[in-house]
């Protein structure tokens, strides 16, 4: 009997972990008994020393003095003030504005929001909730289709997994042991190509059932002007304007900021596209600020509302992402600038109260701690699987599929969008990954591109039935009884979890979708990180060898200090 437990440690191991799971207790304390329970067990069996625990406290240690993960507090706590600030709300009423004219406006309003409140605050929940609140009523009021509302908006709410400054990203950067920039970086333009898809989709579908889309009538648009016009020429104009000011610094981006970095290595582009985004979006708030105070009466109620809108998030993008990718800040020292972004913004405002300071403090400790007590549980019973030698187990499993890399890749993938079915992407980032990332390092997988491709997968998980955390925040605001509306005094009939959770299968297929692309062309990813410039044996040999001067560097060819 102990033979047979000794041969087969590691899948009974992983059986009790399962049998922890299925009995209801919380994920973090059966992962930290798992570990303890076999790991006690090992010891009476022979198959560990007496001393196996004995460096468990440096660990626990090493996970508290963990700078990567402190940037999870700081991007939740600006994610919840921005939250608690209305940021959303004026969002979707805006952009609502721009967009309601045509079929599908609302629901591409809602894509774009769902798009930069991704990239402000990072928060599934937030993002859900606050478009579930404003944009579920308005749609439904003017006709849309049931499940293509509700679809769109737990959808959008999940671009938070995967545009930066996403969550999931820290989590798999630190399981991965890679920079969060880089994760950042890879993950920027698969992000807004997924963007792209949702916009893509609404568009077929105003084209094939322009009736499931109305668009938003008349007496709906509130930013008109004396005239009677709707002020988009002007937005264009605007728009246009600071498209080509854009484009003109992506051109001289790296002449000017190279020198500035003493960088000799082409500038990447998602730097140059954030870069570029920065200055056309204070050329505007410029434009709309003199309009405003000088009255010169060159920019439409609908452009100033939407610039003195758009731009603050947008800023705060920069201090956020900007500064990451430019190398002068840590993902950790981005999110502390964010979320003091966060309050200068409310304060500007005027709607930072105690009561909102004091939710935002408590609802970024109880996330922090349920974070950090996944990792120490994770921890824990890691620590006993690599002591059972459960790495090596791992790897021969994984060595038996077929088709190389590209069979292990689609295997894991599955694995990742089925166990996103049952448990949070938390508990699959802490669990599965660090079982996984060995082997793909051993197959000479970039573990940045596996991340990024993994993010993706995991923002799945939010929308799969039974226990898409998506569906069950735009169920819990969703009208669950039948209603007049204040606007159209019609009744309008309750929302349905049935619709609900049918309004994300399409979505579900185009993230997919979008996980295959990724699968097949990893240069999305990989070009968009900076290139570190290696230097060869030889030029560093030449460089040791080379007369040191009177300021301390090597005297060498084009030297001229």
């Amino acid at each position: 009997m102990i033979e047979l437990l000794q041969e087969n440690f590691v899948p009974v191991m992983f059986a009790g972990l399962l049998l922890f799971l299925l009995t209801g207790f919380p994920v973090a304390f059966s992962l930290a008994a798992t570990g303890l329970a076999f790991g006690f067990l090992g010891m009476e069996i022979g198959l560990f020393p007496d001393s196996l625990f004995q460096a468990l406290p440096l660990r626990m240690l090493g996970i508290m003095a963990n700078e990567t993960l402190l940037a999870i507090p700081f991007f939740t706590l600006m994610g919840i003030i921005l939250e608690r600030s209305r940021m959303a709300e004026e969002l979707l009423e805006t952009v609502a504005q721009v967009f309601g004219p045509v079929r599908g406006g609302l629901a591409v309003a809602v894509i774009l929001v769902g798009a930069l409140l991704a990239a402000t605050t990072g928060v599934v929940a937030a993002a859900v909730i606050s478009m579930g609140l404003i944009s579920l009523p308005i749609m439904l009021r003017y006709g849309y289709n049931r499940t293509i509302a509700t679809g769109t908006i737990t959808a959008s709410g999940t671009l938070a997994q995967a545009l930066p400054p996403s969550l999931v990203l820290i989590v798999l950067a630190d399981q991965l042991g890679r920079s969060v920039g880089d994760m950042y970086q890879g993950a920027l333009y698969p992000g807004l190509m997924l963007v792209g898809l949702y916009l893509a989709f609404i568009a077929v579908v105003a084209i094939v059932k322009p009736s499931w889309v109305p668009a938003l009538p008349a007496e709906a648009r509130i930013y008109t002007e004396k005239d009677g016009g709707s002020g988009h020429w002007s937005l264009l104009a605007l728009l246009v304007l600071c498209a080509v000011v854009g484009y003109a610094w992506s051109q001289v981006h790296e002449s000017i900021v190279n020198p500035w970095m003493n960088r000799v290595t082409p500038a990447p582009g998602d730097e140059t596209l954030i870069m570029s985004t920065t200055v056309a979006s204070f050329l505007a708030v410029a434009l709309a600020t003199a309009n405003r105070v000088l009255k010169l009466g060159l920019l439409s109620r609908l452009t100033e509302q939407v610039t003195f809108v758009l731009i603050p998030p947008l800023i705060l993008i920069f201090l956020v992402l900007g500064t990451i990718f430019l190398g002068i800040a840590t993902p950790t020292e981005g999110g502390a600038m964010g979320a003091l972004g966060a309050f200068v913004m409310s304060l500007v405002r005027r709607r930072l109260t105690k009561g909102i300071m004091t939710e935002a403090l408590e609802n970024t400790t109880r996330l922090s701690i349920f974070v950090m007590f996944i990792l120490v549980g994770s921890t824990v019973f890691s620590f006993t699987f690599n002591a059972a030698d459960g790495h090596i187990w791992v790897e021969h499993l994984f060595a038996k599929l077929p088709g190389g890399q590209l069979g292990f890749l689609i295997f894991v993938n599955v694995l990742v969008f089925v166990l996103g079915m049952f448990i949070d992407f938390f508990e699959i980032a802490f669990i599965v990954i660090p079982m996984l990332a060995p082997v793909a390092d051993k197959m000479g997988i970039d573990l940045v591109w596996f991340g990024v491709l993994l993010a993706m997968n995991m923002q799945t998980s939010f929308l799969t039935p039974p226990f898409g955390f998506a569906l069950f925040y735009l169920r819990s605001v969703a009208a669950r009884h039948d209603y007049t509306d204040g606007v159209t005094k019609k009744v309008i009939p309750a929302v349905t979890t049935a619709q609900i959770y049918k309004g994300s299968i399409a979505f579900i297929v185009l993230q997919l979708i979008m996980v295959a692309v990724i699968l097949f062309n990893p240069g999305l990813v990989s070009s968009g990180i900076t290139q570190t410039k290696k230097l060869s044996a030889e030029k560093v040999e030449n460089l040791l060898e080379a007369p040191i001067t009177d300021y301390g560097a090597p005297k060498t060819e084009g030297n001229n200090w």
